[in-house]
């Protein structure tokens, strides 16, 4: 009988320990997500893993991100990270590289598609981040980059941050001299941007 009371506590602490294990928010970026030539701890996807891990129940963020990274290179590593990391939800955001590189938008936009069926088919919820090029790329190819994320949002039914650095990235007190990057002070801003369209997709 005792062994039996044993075996039954044992069990129900194992149920506990994994109903309280956090679920996964996995973000796949660039050198914006990547805490670029900022402390590590002073970027917006560590901030946010501080926010979740605050959450009941917890979350955790899991930041996959790295400078240079293309929306190919991306699409390339995606399968093993959602195999790895089993997330709930992806933070998608790539795009900044290709555009800066002139990739071509029909390229760009069926990397994203890939990206974006691979996690679904997992049964992960998706949260697409845009970009936006400096006004020397000419408004056709800005307005099409434009289109490509919100026209992937609306057709593949994920959710959408227009733009990442939205207020941020015309205010030189915000940005690094590249005028690419945030500085670490605007970080928390970029979590705020971010924020918005992810606490719906946590509930």
């Amino acid at each position: 009988m005792r062994r039996c009371l044993w075996l039954l506590v044992f069990l129900c602490g194992i149920g506990s320990a994994q109903a309280a294990a956090p679920k996964t928010v996995l973000v796949l970026g660039d050198s914006l997500s990547a805490a670029h030539n900022i402390p590590v701890e002073s970027g917006w996807v560590h901030l946010l893993d501080v926010r979740l891990g605050k959450m009941v129940p917890k979350w955790t963020a899991i930041n996959a991100s790295i400078s240079g990274e293309t929306s190919l290179s991306g699409r390339n590593r995606l399968p093993a990270l959602l195999t790895k990391y089993r997330p709930a939800i992806l933070v998608l955001e790539l795009g900044a590289n290709d555009g800066l590189r002139g990739l071509p938008l029909p390229a760009l936009r069926d990397n994203l598609t890939a990206m974006i069926e691979q996690a679904q088919q997992a049964k992960v919820r998706v949260l697409l981040v845009g970009i936006e090029l400096p006004v020397n790329y000419g408004p056709q190819y800005r307005d099409g980059l434009r289109a490509v994320y919100a026209d992937l949002a609306r057709t593949r039914r994920t959710a959408l941050v227009p733009f990442l650095l939205e207020g941020i990235a015309l205010d030189p007190a915000l940005m690094q001299d590249d005028g690419l990057h945030p500085v670490a002070s605007a970080e928390p801003r970029v979590l705020d941007i971010v924020w918005k369209q992810l606490q719906p997709l946590l509930q």
